[in-house]
């Protein structure tokens, strides 16, 4: 495993993570056996940064790693979680200082720590990146002990854009992947710059980008990619990066010219990821130890050639890009 910089937060994070959602809910059923085995097997192969957020399974992904920090106490785990989608209505008003202290006692007690290592605004509405209350909130929060680090997951580059403004935000998670690229284009310059910590997030589009999907590929009732295509219970973009499912497949067959004998799709869309040196580490998530295992090899895959990378993103520019691109 290789580890960079997380940014400023003196975090050094392996540049494969493991993203946790699944452990909570939205993608069909995953069994508290395989989770905790996903997140063993994780560690066991050198991870040691895992996502969550309060509201994955109202808190189950979060009680699952404090059950693993409390059995590993020899291994050096970070964890980011997020703070915000429990409000209902989900308003920028909400992001305000008596809720985010609220929703970060809860994450603290789930998780059995004393401070957050980072918390995360989850996607908030846009308005809410101009609330300099929101912002000092946290800061708040930091000074009080209760986080060491605070940062935003965002929906549009457009976001993570203005929260660059707060010089207090140390990391931005942001969708990148091969089937969306815009990032690279208009945000990954600037964290650069600002040594911000980037979390590549849906880096395999939702299993689109696995190699493993058809046409025919039925999710269950309580999965987003079977509830969620048009955005009915959050952002779109979230479910298949945005793109079409037919779409999305295609190009996908097209992708696969690209990979590399001995790879799979799903580890050269982790290795393209990988291949933008202002990305920190990118949080697939794992249902089981086999995809974790799966996941964690794209980290000793070779560098992709500049003529690989052109033609990746030349498929992205002819069918996906108009899809995604201007969205987000």
């Amino acid at each position: 495993m290789n580890y960079r910089n997380l940014g400023e937060t003196g975090m050094r994070v392996s540049e494969i993570s493991l993203g946790t959602w699944a452990f909570g809910g939205d993608w069909g059923s995953v069994s508290e056996d395989d989770a905790y085995a996903a997140l063993n097997r994780a560690v066991d192969l050198g991870v040691n940064f895992l996502d969550t957020a309060d509201v994955y399974g109202d808190g189950r992904s979060e009680r699952l790693i404090g059950r693993l920090l409390k059995d590993r106490t020899n291994d050096e785990i970070f964890v980011a979680t997020k703070a915000g989608r429990r409000l209902d209505p989900h308003t920028a008003e909400g992001y305000n200082a008596e809720n985010l202290t609220a929703f970060v006692e809860r994450s603290l007690n789930n998780l059995g720590v004393e401070a957050l290592d980072l918390l995360q605004l989850h996607c908030p509405p846009t308005e809410a990146y101009r609330q300099d209350e929101t912002f000092g909130a946290l800061d708040e929060l930091q000074e009080a002990g209760k986080i060491k680090n605070h940062g935003v997951s965002v929906e549009k580059v457009e976001e993570a854009r203005m929260a660059l403004e707060y010089p207090s935000v140390k990391t931005v998670q942001i969708i990148f992947n091969v089937f969306r690229q815009k990032p690279a284009e208009e945000f990954l310059p600037l964290a650069e710059e600002r040594d911000v910590g980037i979390l590549a997030r849906v880096p395999l589009a939702s299993g689109l980008l696995s190699g493993k999907m058809s046409a025919d590929r039925r999710f269950d009732e309580g999965d987003h990619r079977n509830f969620n295509r048009n955005g009915e219970a959050f952002d779109k973009g979230e479910t298949f990066s945005g793109v079409d499912f037919e779409t999305g497949l295609r190009a996908a067959e097209e992708l696969k010219e690209l990979v590399p004998d001995g790879a799979t799709l799903a580890q050269f869309a982790l290795r393209w990821i990988l291949m933008h040196p202002a990305v920190s580490c990118a949080i697939p998530g794992g249902k089981n130890p086999s995809q974790v295992e799966d996941n964690v090899a794209a980290a000793e895959m070779a560098p992709l050639s500049d003529e690989v990378m052109k033609r990746a993103r030349e498929i992205y520019d002819a069918s996906v890009r108009p899809q995604v691109h201007h969205l987000w």
